[in-house]
């Protein structure tokens, strides 16, 4: 295990440093300042959109509400990245890292209002559902289904085996540090209860998520809230500290400012997963009017992520003290962290709220991986097996070590990212097309319908066709 745990990690060291930061960064500032800031001019509208009543309730209609869909993409944002991967990032690269993991995520979200707006436009209807995300509109915009089929392996592989092996091993960490529980008893409950859900399908993971999303997440902030306002005083000098550690000579000096950026992007990547490609698999399901409408409601998904839910778990973690040099392993530091704060009833708080979190996630990522495999190839046998796969990386996680786990993790999401950047950079003519139509219906006082004739081109554009869309509509 050590040398593969080396080997990935000279692999990750190479790809971060020199590809993948420059690549997120560049293409996310381009998406921003080519649609006008559309994740800051349209930030109130993303709340309009996702509370209208059509986009609350799918009932009668093909496929998820849309606030469905932003129920299963948050149940993938909002896990262990939020509480472990933050911990991880500041106590490898100092407050800095937070910085650095707010600014992947304002120009991330215009990342994720483009992949997301591309899924509902080459979306295909199926039986009671949609299908959709990235290997869509690779063939149907790109017309490269080769493409196609290397990122549906990919995403299966990354969120269906590598990523839920992330989320058993937290929860395992978890428990095993708080209640002293073994991790194989830990990896058997697991198991059966991933079992019970992914084989009721797309509509039973809708239904947990959309319940389990909400209160884990009010309850979380809830308690960070709390702990933030009882050390208000604290947090200019919080606010300081992380903008003197992401720019400040001594870390540059010290090499701390390489880590403060690679830890921050990296551990912003797989909390937000803006750009990865990942998110419009579940946009691509919601029963909306307009695609961007679903593009909006995706971007501000990653606001409620990063800008949210992570910086509030790294000011409990920075004000705690203790992060650098430890030896515990991302949640035991959280643990900490709020153990310290609020007393020892936090930290068995902090275990729940974990297995909450991170088992909504493993149920996120396995309908990413089954949508994607139903793109390469409908194959009941198929889906068996990878239904299998993904139970057997919720053991493999639950008992792995946690660095092996996170660096697989960094790898895989790197090779995704970057194949789906180089796709939606080409495709973001389309996307702007339709964010223009969008503006110009609201504009005229209108509830946005889009049909594929307002493009330029809509060639591999199946469902948007004026009868479709009517029939969507009422």
């Amino acid at each position: 295990m050590g040398f593969i745990e080396n080997l990935v990690g000279d692999i990750n060291e190479v790809l971060w440093s020199y590809v993948l930061i420059i690549v997120l960064i560049g293409v996310g500032l381009w998406f921003t300042i080519k649609t006008r800031f559309v994740q800051f001019r349209l930030f109130p509208e993303m709340f309009r959109v996702l509370f209208d009543k059509r986009t609350i309730s799918a009932e009668g209609k093909k496929g998820t509400s849309s606030f469905q869909a932003f129920a299963i993409s948050a149940a993938s944002r909002v896990g262990t990245g939020n509480l472990a991967g933050v911990a991880s990032a500041v106590a490898a690269g100092g407050p800095g890292a937070v910085f650095w993991m707010w600014l992947i995520a304002l120009l991330g979200s215009a990342t994720a209002f483009v992949e997301s707006t591309l899924s509902q436009v080459y979306k295909v209807p199926e039986k009671d559902q949609y299908r959709g995300g990235p290997a869509y509109y690779m063939e149907k915009g790109l017309n490269s289904r080769w493409l196609a089929i290397i990122f549906a392996i990919t995403i299966t592989f990354t969120y269906g085996l590598v990523f839920n092996s992330v989320q058993s091993n937290t929860i395992s960490l978890a428990f095993s540090g708080e209640f002293d529980f073994k991790q194989g008893y830990m990896a058997v409950i697991l198991v059966l209860l991933t079992a019970i859900v992914i084989f009721g399908g797309l509509k039973s993971i809708a239904n947990v998520t959309q319940i389990i999303v909400p209160i884990m997440a009010i309850l979380y902030i809830i308690i960070a809230i709390y702990i933030l306002i009882a050390n208000i005083t604290a947090v200019p000098d919080l606010l300081a500290l992380i903008f003197e550690n992401a720019f400040g000579f001594r870390e540059v000096a010290g090499g701390g400012f390489g880590a403060a950026i690679m830890m921050g992007i990296k551990r912003g990547l797989f909390s937000n997963e803006a750009g990865m490609g990942s998110a419009p698999n579940a946009a691509a399901t919601a029963e909306v009017t307009h695609p961007a409408k679903q593009g909006l409601i995706q971007a501000l998904g990653v606001f409620f992520d990063t800008i949210l839910i992570c910086s509030a778990t790294a000011f409990i973690i920075i004000s705690a003290g203790g992060y650098e040099g430890s030896k515990l392993d991302g949640i035991q530091l959280t643990q900490n962290a709020f153990e310290f704060h609020i007393g020892d009833w936090a930290s068995v708080f902090i275990a729940i709220a974990i297995f909450l979190f991170a088992y909504s996630s493993i149920l996120g990522n396995y309908y990413y991986g089954e949508n994607n495999i139903g793109y390469v190839k409908d194959s009941k046998f198929g889906l068996f097996i990878y239904r299998i796969a993904v139970l057997a990386m919720v053991i493999f996680g639950a008992i792995a070590t946690f660095d092996l786990v996170w660096a697989l993790a960094d790898l895989t999401m790197a090779i995704m990212a970057l194949i789906n950047l180089y796709a939606i950079s080409r495709l973001f003519k389309i996307a702007h097309r339709v964010l223009q139509d969008y503006q110009r219906q609201r504009k005229a006082g209108k509830d946005p319908v889009f049909y594929k004739d307002a493009l330029d081109d809509d060639s591999g554009v199946e469902f948007w066709d004026r009868e479709r869309s009517n029939d969507q509509g009422k």
